[in-house]
């Protein structure tokens, strides 16, 4: 299957890749690209022939967060309005999380505010060396409500307090020392890193990695639909807030 913003493929050993299209804005999100994620990952998650998952994308950037574009619509969104586009994105991420079949990210680029809610969504997560992370929502008068039910568990209360809420930049060796990426891959050498742990993935019983990913899940703490159904409502309500449209509208007119 192959789409615009979004292509796929399958390999004879049953690796799919998931590859994120838009790189004229960095595979910023919008609602076709969230909707198109969705669905990738539903139909992967569902094919028996389907035993890894690789996350991916084109261009310069692995996924810069959310689209200027979509940005400005949101900005005149009512809270309701706010609320169904939150949890779009909200149902999108823990279609990613919750899959059955393992997900690996290949970052090879900058990963921003949503795009760092995508890697923490997949299970494991490998970096070149030069990309560069932040998680940006506070800057704009937002709150990185929905990437939080995976970020906290991946990194920790205190990264996410540190980089949540400063919206600082930080680095692949600091992304893994927090524990967002699993490895930093050496100029030239990230597939070669994704690779391996594909490999390992395959080489593995399939029936008892996925048992093994629901076990983990279930122990860390499941993502509930309360939860998810709460940090949409959060988000929407600091979205239509006086501070955060302040900020956007500076944003969007490069004030």
């Amino acid at each position: 299957m192959t789409e615009d913003s979004l292509l796929t493929q399958t390999d004879a050993r049953g690796v799919a890749t998931v590859t994120l299209n838009r790189p004229a804005v960095h595979n910023a999100f919008n609602d076709d690209l969230i909707a198109r994620l969705d669905r990738a990952f539903t139909e992967f998650g569902a094919d028996p022939s389907v035993r890894v998952i690789v996350l991916a994308g084109n261009g310069k950037s692995f996924c810069a967060g959310a689209d200027l574009n979509w940005m400005k619509a949101m900005v005149g969104y009512s809270e309701a309005e706010n609320f169904a586009d939150s949890s779009r994105l909200a149902d999108m991420l823990y279609k990613i999380y919750s899959c059955p079949k393992p997900t690996v990210a290949r970052v090879h680029g900058a990963a921003l505010a949503g795009g760092v809610g995508l890697l923490s969504a997949c299970d494991m997560a490998v970096a070149a060396e030069h990309a560069k992370f932040a998680i940006t929502e506070v800057k704009l008068g937002l709150i990185p409500a929905n990437i939080a039910l995976y970020l906290v568990p991946s990194i920790g209360v205190r990264a996410v307090r540190r980089y949540g809420m400063t919206g600082d930049r930080f680095d692949a060796a600091e992304a893994q020392r927090i524990g967002l990426i699993d490895e930093v891959a050496p100029a030239g050498q990230l597939d070669a890193a994704v690779a391996g742990i594909v490999d390992a993935l395959l080489a593995a019983a399939p029936h008892a990695v996925a048992e093994c990913k629901k076990l983990i899940n279930h122990v860390a703490g499941p993502v509930t639909e309360q939860m998810r159904q709460d940090t949409a409502k959060w988000l929407a309500r600091v979205r239509v807030g006086e501070e955060a449209q302040s900020r956007m509208h500076a944003f969007l007119n490069k004030r």
